[in-house]
């Protein structure tokens, strides 16, 4: 579920929280989860993406979740706390792994790569950021190419369709014989 603030939230970098451990340097996203059926928190620009377990349907909680975000905005409290610094002892195994991927700077990648990255910006980006996601470029090897799925977008079920049907399908289209197929680092 997607709730978009009338401001920015955040600037720069997205934050992306999977367990309370990592969101102490987010007191919104820490009291977030002290709802018993959120799973991820994912923070960027002006909205706030939250997926939560099956346990309970959004129609139950959501009007629930908005208020609690908006009195939360409306109130001027911290999203994040640059002051709190997490350590990897509190993240665990899988998650640290997940964490050390490197995203490359765009002035580094090469003319492929810069076209599949402005593909991606201006054709996929918008309608993932409209669903309450992120989508970065990793790599482009062999016709392959890697990106990561951050936020609504992590997990989701229909990302695997997106990725084949709509990503995949766009980059072959776009740079045909160029891109034989797109893979998900994350989903």
């Amino acid at each position: 579920m997607k709730f978009v603030a009338n401001k920015m939230i955040i600037e720069g970098d997205a934050l992306e929280y999977k367990n309370i451990e990592e969101a102490k340097a987010s007191p919104l996203a820490y009291q977030l989860f002290h709802f018993p059926f959120i799973k991820e928190v994912f923070i960027s620009g002006n909205f706030i993406a939250l997926a939560k377990f099956d346990v309970i349907a959004w129609e139950e909680v959501s009007a629930e979740l908005r208020e609690f975000v908006r009195n939360w905005l409306h109130e001027g409290k911290k999203v994040v706390d640059e002051s709190v610094k997490i350590t990897t002892e509190t993240i665990s195994q899988p998650e640290k792994e997940s964490n050390k991927i490197v995203l490359p700077e765009f002035e580094s990648l090469g003319e492929i790569e810069q076209r599949i990255v402005e593909i991606l910006d201006e054709y996929v980006a918008p309608a993932v950021s409209a669903d309450g996601g992120m989508i970065r470029f990793i790599s482009y090897e062999d016709k392959i190419v890697k990106v990561l799925l951050q936020g609504a977008c992590s997990g989701c079920p229909s990302s695997t369709a997106t990725l084949k049907q709509g990503i995949s399908g766009l980059l072959q289209k776009m740079l045909p014989t160029l891109v034989k197929d797109v893979q998900a680092v994350n989903g």
